[in-house]
């Protein structure tokens, strides 16, 4: 029976189509202590999105259903937008030495997009028992000077698994992220045999994951501690202004604690009084990842304040240039006006 007036606080485990799961504060989850809720109309109205990791507000729930209303949503500690997680206290950056290939260019955007959180970023090598000995060594010596400590792990033989699972078991929400095929999911199994996850195979002919998380996922790890299962992508985003690019990169974070550059709007090109330099293996991946942050700016323009503005509701839109506008199906049929 629908009891209106009962509110409680829970968790968003997981999102699924137009439905939440969420874990109620002090309930077993097997006792009714997980629900199935839908969002209020008004938190739509005012577009406010629900990630999993958020605290919620549920009310009108429906015990003997497990069904729930969202009302409200508290206020994020911290926020990634894709994979959509917020509240996490770290960011796993998982990816494959081989099948797929570790892809440096790739990596660095992972890392860039780990890296806006805020957050403590781990790196996490799978697959170690595909490449030499030796191999693995140049890699976690390369990827130490990008300042991360990389762990190998091998679900196959259980190499790193009981150090990642230590990492892991720390209170809070730690986010797996990284590539489609890197083994993410293998590698829970491994950490939590019992849900039996999903895997497939990587293509062989373009060496290229398949996707078998289809949405993120909270698991329980030890008391407090959960991880988050995400989607595989290949392609991050970069931020958009050019000046927060570079104290994402750890190398440029250290180098400008031991001398400033002339100029705080440095982009650390080679200009005169840049402090950073350009003796570090990632700077060719910074300058490329600069060149696009630098073109995607020039391609959006500048914003115009008096650009003139239509009102819905009570925000105000911008008008779309006109170059980008396309007729109506009306005016397509109707053809071109008579002069």
């Amino acid at each position: 029976m629908a009891e209106p007036s009962a509110q409680v606080e829970g968790l968003v485990t997981a999102l699924e189509a137009n439905f939440c799961r969420v874990r109620l504060d002090g309930i077993d989850p097997a006792a009714a202590g997980e629900l199935l809720c839908v969002r209020r109309t008004r938190l739509g109205k005012t577009g406010q999105r629900i990630y999993v990791g958020d605290r919620v507000r549920v009310e009108g729930i429906d015990w003997s259903a497990r069904r729930g209303a969202i009302a409200a949503v508290a206020e994020r500690r911290t926020q990634l937008e894709r994979p959509a997680v917020a509240n996490c206290s770290r960011v796993v950056v998982v990816v494959a030495l081989e099948q797929p290939r570790l892809d440096p260019p790739q990596l660095n955007r992972f890392l860039l997009t780990a890296e806006r959180t805020g957050v403590a970023v781990e790196l996490v090598l799978t697959k170690a028992d595909l490449v030499a000995p030796q191999d693995l060594q140049a890699w976690c010596a390369r990827l130490q000077g990008w300042g991360y400590a990389p762990l190998p792990v091998s679900t196959l033989r259980g190499d790193g698994l009981e150090s990642l699972r230590r990492r892991l078991q720390q209170p809070g929400i730690s986010v797996l992220c990284g590539p489609s095929g890197v083994g993410k999911s293998s590698l829970i199994n491994a950490l939590v045999p019992a849900l039996d996850l999903r895997v497939s195979a990587v293509s062989g002919r373009l060496q290229r994951g398949r996707h078998t998380t289809r949405h993120v996922e909270l698991f329980s790890l030890a008391p407090g501690a959960l991880l988050a299962d995400t989607p595989g992508f290949n392609r991050p985003d970069l931020p958009r202004d050019p000046i927060e690019l570079g104290p994402l990169f750890p190398e440029i974070r250290r180098r400008q604690a031991q001398a400033s550059c002339r100029f705080r709007n440095c982009l650390h090109q080679g200009d005169p009084g840049c402090a950073v330099g350009d003796a570090w293996d990632r700077h060719p991946l910074y300058l490329s990842c600069l060149e696009a942050v630098l073109a995607e700016a020039e391609r959006e323009g500048p914003r115009d304040s008096s650009e003139p503005a239509s009102r819905r509701g009570d925000r105000s839109e911008s008008r779309l240039d006109q170059r980008l506008r396309q007729l109506s199906r009306r005016r397509q049929r109707q053809g071109p006006a008579d002069e």
